[in-house]
């Protein structure tokens, strides 16, 4: 049975790229007959594929380290506004110390400053001095409480001010981040799109299937070693509507450091996928694979993100089926692929 199951799966999905409807999921992977091997290219048009293969590449990793760098400038940027609010109520409070402080020194200046046993001396009524004196003694405390309690605020203004030049020196080296992860996005993509500016239109047709066939090779391998033989579990509420989210973009482009609506790049489309499921997840591939639970691969279900490459560049949705959806790399649409046409590095959950 799962042999069957695994022969209806290896029918992958070179020619996905016309794939355009959503709601996918759930929905056998069934794909096109692997393309010709027959007349297959001159060897340097498969150079060229994968020199631009690793051009985008290296684009993404670089837009992995942007899309960190935004997250992180946001964060810092969230923290300087608490702080902001922080001084500016220690500020209200300090002058409102300072205003009680100042009433009791003027009610002790009105008194005369007399010692308490000068004041006992000339008292003509010595209860009603006793009752004055507890009354002074409540009044020197909570002076000196308001004394230690400005002291402390004042300390704590100091500490405020600290963090937040912290927190703007911090922001600023993630702005320096930012900008050079764009300039390096930048120069990898105009890099690969100046090889295939070169290529005759002949050549980006077969360009394209060399890229299809190299998925489907590699999606028949994954097949073949049995990775989809125990892999069972059927999506929970909260995925089917990610998955749901996914499928619903295919066909819009990538666009690098983009979260939509228009365009994704890959962890764009899965963070914003499982935000609309009711779960905030890191924005990063690579803090997706450092902050959600790793999953075995047998235990792998529709929702949960498939991560790839050892750097982590890239992030894909599980759909079932052996199937994943993603937004691949700039030039293309978000599509459906095998789950197993890229080298996979480990599988995480958002839900757990």
């Amino acid at each position: 049975m799962n042999r069957r199951r695994g022969g209806v799966t290896l029918t992958l999905l070179c020619a996905m790229a016309v794939l355009g409807a959503p709601g996918l999921a759930g929905t056998a992977y069934a794909a096109p007959e692997p393309p010709s091997a027959q007349n297959r290219p001159e060897k340097s048009l498969e150079q060229v594929r994968k020199e631009i293969e690793d051009l985008y590449r290296q684009a993404g990793t670089a837009t992995d380290a942007y899309n960190q760098a935004v997250a992180d400038s946001k964060r810092q940027s969230d923290q300087i506004v608490a702080l902001a609010k922080q001084i500016a109520a220690g500020q209200d409070r300090i002058t409102v110390l300072k205003n009680r402080a100042g009433a009791a020194a003027r009610a002790q200046y009105r008194s005369g400053g007399l010692p308490p046993a000068a004041q006992l001396a000339m008292s003509e009524d010595p209860t009603r001095f006793l009752d004055g004196a507890d009354r002074l003694r409540q009044g020197e405390k909570a002076t000196a409480d308001t004394l230690t309690e400005l002291n402390k605020t004042q300390a704590d203004l100091e500490q405020y001010a600290k963090d937040a030049t912290a927190h703007w020196q911090e922001l600023e080296a993630n702005r320096l981040k930012q900008e050079a992860a764009k300039n390096e996005v930048e120069k990898k993509i105009k890099a690969a799109e100046e090889l295939e500016s070169k290529l005759e239109a002949e050549e980006k047709a077969r360009l394209l299937q060399l890229e299809q066939e190299a998925q489907y090779e590699a999606q028949k391998a994954w097949l073949n070693s049995g990775a989809l033989k125990d892999v069972k579990g059927t999506a929970t509420e909260a995925g089917k509507k990610a998955v749901q989210f996914a499928t619903a973009q295919i066909g819009k482009p990538y666009v690098w450091g983009a979260e939509g609506p228009n365009g994704f790049d890959c962890s764009g489309l899965t963070s914003q996928a499982w935000l609309a499921a009711g779960k905030g997840i890191p924005r990063t591939s690579q803090e997706q694979l450092r902050l959600l639970k790793k999953v075995p691969l047998k235990e792998m279900r529709p929702g949960d993100l498939i991560i790839y490459f050892d750097d982590a560049s890239h992030v894909a949705m599980y759909v079932g089926d052996g199937a994943m959806v993603h937004a691949p790399r700039p030039g293309r649409k978000v599509t459906m692929a095998g789950a197993g046409s890229m080298p996979i590095k480990a599988v995480v959950r958002p839900e757990a």
